[in-house]
């Protein structure tokens, strides 16, 4: 296998493919079900919030909402089932998401778990519905957004931080699992995007792109077979390029870049 050789098959033609993103009614999973429907995909958005992904069906025809809670398991799974009654899904995108800024000194158990409940386990719900029908077929595209929060822990990302984490190994096991099945994997792990989850952030956001910057790096990224799609790269490199520090000097690194 070359080097330079795609690791997915490369998504390049959305038209007449459907696509089911799951924490669709703002940021980054708003803006990619738009970027997908201009694209020509049929999109099935969901989230809690029925009435902004009504909004998004009625300026995008042809697209279907599913409100539902991605931390229930039943409600996940009987969404997949009604999804598999009207045909097969060629991508699933796991986007919901919850962040609030902590630090050790301010622990709170219960956000944590919550972190873990809508980041994490939100995932593994989807996961479940969707896994036997796509292995059945085998094809097709899953997708879960992380963060370059999961690469080492960071100031402010007590909670946040082991969830991305948790999702990268995730996606690179699934990787492993699933690329000799005939079904692509993909990790998102975006920057500091422009959405309602950061807007509460008390510091300096480096590189802060808008949610239609980062579903076209998303889409660019898909297009190329890209395992990480990471963006943007003027930050998301120097973030990978920590990762390679032996502890002290990143320690020293992130000491000093944040003091």
């Amino acid at each position: 296998m070359s080097f330079f050789q795609p690791l997915n098959p490369p998504l390049k033609e959305w038209r007449g493919k459907t696509v089911w993103i799951v924490g669709a009614s703002t940021g980054i999973g708003l803006a990619t079900a738009e970027a997908l429907h201009t694209l020509g995909a049929r999109v099935i958005v969901s989230a809690r919030k029925a009435a902004s992904l009504d909004a998004f069906v009625a300026h995008h025809p042809g697209s279907m909402a599913l409100a539902l809670d991605a931390t229930d398991r039943q409600a996940v799974g009987q969404a997949a089932r009604q999804l598999q009654a009207l045909g097969p899904l060629d991508c699933v995108v796991y986007c919901a998401g919850h962040y609030n800024a902590m630090r050790a000194w301010a622990l709170d158990p219960d956000d944590m778990l919550r972190h873990m409940e809508v980041n994490y386990s939100g995932a593994i719900h989807v996961l479940d519905a969707v896994l036997p029908q796509l292995l059945a077929r085998g094809e097709g595209h899953i997708s879960l957004v992380g963060s370059v929060a999961g690469y080492r822990g960071l100031p402010n990302g007590l909670a946040y931080g082991p969830t991305k984490a948790a999702l990268i190994n995730l996606a690179e096991t699934l990787y492993l699992d699933l690329h000799e099945r005939g079904i692509g994997v993909s990790i998102i792990n975006p920057g500091f995007v422009q959405t309602p989850l950061t807007a509460a952030n008390q510091f300096a956001m480096p590189a802060l792109l808008t949610p239609r910057q980062a579903a076209t790096a998303i889409v660019k990224g898909w297009a190329e077979g890209a395992f990480e799609i990471h963006f943007p790269k003027r930050f998301t490199l120097w973030m990978q390029a920590l990762r390679l520090l032996p502890n002290r000097l990143f320690f020293q690194a992130v000491r000093r870049a944040t003091s």
